[in-house]
């Protein structure tokens, strides 16, 4: 996709300043401008064009992990295959900044380095780097009365790459799918692709039969749900000619709820799930390679204590029963010239070696923030509703869930934030900052998301950077939509947890 042209000057005075045009970004602005028409309002974006993980990821294959009924916008009808390609997502948000006559709001190449929050101006500083395509960068200054953070919660610009021994040593070519090279021919070559998630379980069937052979080699197994790419009642009401919006709209509510029943009983009946999931996984290996499941597709936690990667039309098993692909399990104990040596001394042969192992946390956009001239803490805040911080006024993050589609809690948050604007122009107040209550000091805190929640690398590795929740609301990161659906709308302003000035 071309670079994006920047139609007008950036504001030097916003009422918003919305960080990233991602899913989230282009999201919050449909939301800020409908609900709060009367608030001035821009994007930026450090990349040359909208789209966030959908631009900046191109390897071979890319799609989404979740639906599009729920990683659609609620108010965007989607009217394709439930999972969707990465060029298929940008056209969709493409056609969304178009109808809501975005083009101009947004700012590309535009990056955060700085924000300070003065008290006695109630209002943020922020210093922003201007990389034109042509000519040298220009430092902006805007200042803007809150900052709506969307720019997800990995670096894009580099993923994460464990350090094994004798990676130099390695003959062939090492990449990592963030940073794909562009044309990369890989025909006659041996690919062996490092991972287990939906990253390798996209990676693999999408370059099996464009090389020569590829290997997935996980550390340990993944619980994969495998199925057709189609949703029948979208189909049906499809043929039917009912209204796209209508269509969406049920289609969104009966995914919603067929998941939250998956979820309960993922919890109530783990085992019964896990025979379930294997006995799908064998079908699609077919009779001659059903016992892999068993090897490499039967994980050690109970299902959906991690991300339940899909495998839409089964095209990652279809490519080991065709012999195209294979999978290994096992610890690489170094790399040696001519490819992998495991544990066991076994040697996975490659020239080529893909390390889809996960990406680096990005924390409110790697930017220094500081609070009155203080650096700020953010380890040592607590989140109110995993979306504000004690300590820090006017912001808003927007992390989004890790077991169900990122949108949901974008789009409930533009509802929140429009909802805290409003109720702050009625009180006539300019700031809001969460405040333990007396009933909340000495209450239990944990961590961002409880590693018996959900226990993935990435956080595991980031923990430290991030905040507190507590033991009670609002001070909860439930990362739970059946919960946030119901508590975030009705989430009370006045009840002494968020001090206005």
């Amino acid at each position: 996709m071309s670079e994006a042209p920047d139609l007008n000057p950036l504001p030097e005075q916003l009422d918003v300043l919305i960080i990233g045009a991602g899913i989230s970004g282009v999201g919050a602005a449909c939301h800020l401008q409908q609900q709060c028409p009367n608030k001035l309002f821009a994007l930026v974006d450090e990349q040359a064009n909208f789209g966030g993980t959908w631009r900046t990821h191109n390897y071979p294959g890319i799609r989404s992990d979740s639906d599009l009924f729920t990683f659609g916008y609620r108010f965007k009808p989607w009217r394709g295959d439930p999972i969707a390609s990465g060029d298929q997502i940008l056209q969709y948000m493409d056609e969304v900044i178009h109808e809501h006559k975005l083009g101009g709001r947004i700012h590309y190449r535009h990056r955060v380095t700085k924000a300070q929050w003065l008290s006695s101006e109630a209002c943020w500083h922020v210093e922003i780097l201007h990389a034109p395509a042509e000519g040298n960068p220009v430092v902006r200054q805007v200042r803007c009365q809150f900052l709506w953070m969307c720019q997800g919660y990995y670096r894009q610009a580099e993923g994460y790459t464990p350090d094994w021994p004798g990676m130099k040593d390695f003959a062939g070519h090492i990449v990592h799918p963030q940073q794909w090279p562009k044309d990369f021919d890989l025909s006659g070559r041996r690919v062996v692709v490092i991972g287990s998630g939906a990253t390798a379980a996209t990676l693999v069937p999408s370059l099996a039969g464009n090389c020569a052979h590829v290997t997935m080699l996980q550390r340990s197994p993944t619980w994969f749900a495998t199925g057709r790419n189609a949703n029948e009642l979208a189909d049906t009401l499809r043929e039917l000619d009912i209204p796209h919006e209508w269509t969406h709209e049920i289609v969104r509510r009966k995914v919603l709820h067929d998941q939250a029943n998956i979820q309960r009983h993922c919890i109530q009946a783990p085992d019964a799930v896990a025979a379930e999931l294997l006995a799908a996984v064998r079908e699609a290996l077919g009779p001659e390679h059903a016992h892999l499941a068993d090897v490499h597709f039967k994980p050690a936690y109970r299902p959906w204590q991690q991300r339940l990667a899909y495998v839409p039309n089964g095209d990652l098993f279809k490519a080991i029963r065709t012999g195209l692909a294979s999978v290994t399990t096992g610890q690489i104990d170094r790399f040696v010239p001519e490819g992998i040596r495991l544990s066991n001394g076994e040697i996975l042969p490659a020239d080529v070696i893909v390390t889809a192992t996960g990406f680096n946390l990005n924390v409110l956009g790697d930017i220094a923030f500081q609070i009155d001239g203080k650096p700020l803490d953010f380890a040592g805040s607590v989140t109110w509703r995993g979306a504000m911080f004690t300590g820090l006024p006017n912001l808003l993050w927007v992390f989004g869930y890790f077991r169900a589609s990122w949108t949901l809690r974008a789009d409930l948050l533009g509802d929140f934030f429009c909802k805290l604007v409003q109720h702050m122009d009625n009180k006539g107040v300019r700031s809001v900052v969460p405040r333990l209550r007396p009933e909340d000091q000495g209450m239990t805190l944990s961590p961002w998301v409880r590693p018996d929640n959900f226990n993935p690398g990435y956080l595991a590795r980031s923990m430290h950077q991030l905040p507190s929740q507590g033991d009670r609301a609002p001070w909860l990161h439930l990362q739970d939509y059946s919960i946030d659906k119901d508590e975030l709308p009705a989430a009370a302003l006045d009840d002494g947890s968020l001090i206005f000035n």
